[in-house]
């Protein structure tokens, strides 16, 4: 089932998500659903709290990126073809790497985007779809989106990043998003 996707300025997006067992009520559904509603609004991650949840909580599918991507872009980042994976109560052991920027966005604040500034590499432990722990570390375009997911949970958005002058200059385009006055081709919860 394609979920509605939470707009800029609900308070969910706001909160830290606690740790899940393997018990939570609809889990399996829950990722499922995930998946589908990030595939349909052509997304390469989705954090629980973007789907109205506070549970630490995503999915990553980097792939989307490198098969989509130019000939001329091929061999330009390091994880290529992507991962794809399941990340659950997630904690970030390690960043690592000089910091790069990249232009970002974010389904639940469409139609902005910014250069963004983040580590080179993550080092992160996190349970799978079957509770099974992994720690690992990611780099490129795949640390990117996890670091970006990964925010999701702690209650931080992207635009967190941008210089104070910059958000003030986009402040009534993120004031449209939260009254709904923006356009999308996917199901969006706006804040009442």
């Amino acid at each position: 089932m394609i979920l509605p996707i939470v707009a800029y300025g609900s308070p969910v997006l706001r909160k830290t998500g606690v740790d899940i067992t393997p018990e939570y009520p609809g889990l399996q559904k829950l990722i499922e659903d995930m998946w589908e509603t990030m595939y349909n609004s052509n997304g390469v991650g989705l954090a629980a709290p973007q789907v109205n949840k506070d549970i630490r909580l995503f999915v990553v599918d980097s792939t989307q990126i490198f098969a989509n991507q130019e000939e001329e872009e091929k061999g330009k980042y390091p994880d290529e073809p992507g991962f794809k994976a399941v990340f659950i109560n997630a904690h970030i052991k390690s960043l690592n790497g000089n910091e790069w920027s990249y232009n970002e966005g974010c389904l639940s604040i469409p139609k902005i985007r910014e250069d963004i500034m983040r580590s080179e590499s993550v080092t992160i432990e996190y349970a799978d779809e079957h509770f099974v722990t992994h720690t690992k570390t990611f780099n490129g375009i795949t640390g990117r989106i996890i670091l970006h997911e990964y925010d999701h949970i702690d209650g931080k958005l992207f635009i967190d990043y941008i210089k104070p002058l910059k958000r003030t200059l986009l402040k009534r385009k993120l004031d449209d998003i939260s009254k709904g006055k923006v356009k999308v081709d996917y199901r969006m919860l706006f804040p009442k």
